[in-house]
């Protein structure tokens, strides 16, 4: 039987268990924050986005610096 890969597609991402509802958390973000979970290229955790977030100086940087880490990972996946 082929393994799923869901929707990591080409990026050697582990999975990972997680506890509670992760879409409660979602549901409970700010809203820039959520538009920019949809649009995310990689699937990303709300618990690791809001920590994100949270060590920003504000809504911009913290986008921005999702930016980067998402340019990161994809980088060093190759992609």
């Amino acid at each position: 039987m082929a393994r799923r890969n869901g929707n990591r597609g080409a990026v050697a991402i582990r999975p990972r268990r997680r506890r509670g509802d992760a879409m409660r958390v979602y549901d409970s973000l700010p809203a820039p924050l959520r538009r920019w979970m949809a649009g995310a290229v990689l699937p990303w955790s709300p618990e690791s986005c809001l920590a994100i977030w949270r060590r920003a100086g504000g809504p911009d940087e913290a986008l921005e610096r999702l930016n980067r880490a998402e340019r990161a990972t994809l980088d060093r996946a190759g992609l």
